[in-house]
């Protein structure tokens, strides 16, 4: 990780803006204990730079959500899953999941999509996400910083190696359990009714499982 930036200098802090948009908590806390044990990542370089990644990224996802979510979704039940998840978290604490849905498994990909979905104003998803992306950054460059102060070059490096050990054998059951479904279909359950509602004004042959549904939209 250090070599990385040693070789790239400025360059791999444009990587990691990169990396974040997409994902990225390992590779933060990695990047943030290999500046501490080394002295060639400035912290605050690093937590800009990702900041500034996952907020574009999770603007983009929003965006598609508002535009296309719904129908997308009819074609993806897994991701539909999430979504109800993530719209039911949505209803129940508002402001606060979108603050804080960076740091909740099982959701975190899908949340922006699922608040262009429930119909949220683009400006005050803007304002929350910006906020929101500066506290993941900041909380998961501070951690891997200190981990090292912590634990010591030589802990930190297994603790690492624990990490990476972790997500290979993460990755291998998503692997094995994606390898061993069934090949019927699975049923997709009801999403909740910020969804359906996004479909009250659109025309009966246009509905899917709302269809003659008379819900008013849910305000968020």
């Amino acid at each position: 990780m250090a070599e990385f930036w040693a070789d790239w200098g400025l360059l791999a802090y444009l990587a990691a803006a990169a990396w974040a948009f997409f994902e990225g908590e390992t590779f933060v806390l990695l990047a943030a204990a290999a500046g501490q044990a080394t002295g060639l990542i400035n912290p605050w370089f690093l937590m800009i730079s990702v900041w500034i990644g996952s907020f574009l990224g999770d603007q983009l996802w929003f965006t598609l959500g508002q535009r296309y979510g719904v129908r997308a979704l009819r074609k993806l039940p897994a991701a539909e899953r999430k979504v109800a998840k993530a719209l039911r978290f949505l209803e129940r604490y508002g402001t606060l999941f979108v603050l804080t849905f960076r740091f909740v498994y099982g959701v975190r990909n899908v949340a922006s999509a699922a608040c262009g979905i429930a119909g949220m104003k683009h400006s005050r998803f803007a304002i929350l996400n910006f906020i929101a992306a500066g506290l993941w950054a900041g909380s998961f460059v501070a951690a891997g910083w200190y981990a090292v102060a912590w634990l010591g070059e030589e802990y930190t490096s297994y603790a690492l190696m624990g990490i990476g050990a972790l997500v290979v054998c993460f990755l291998a059951y998503k692997v094995v359990r994606l390898w061993r479904r069934p090949s019927a279909p699975v049923q997709a359950p009801e999403l909740p009714p910020v969804v359906r509602a996004q479909e009250f004004s659109r025309p009966p042959s246009e509905q899917g499982v709302t269809k003659g549904a008379t819900l008013k939209r849910v305000a968020i």
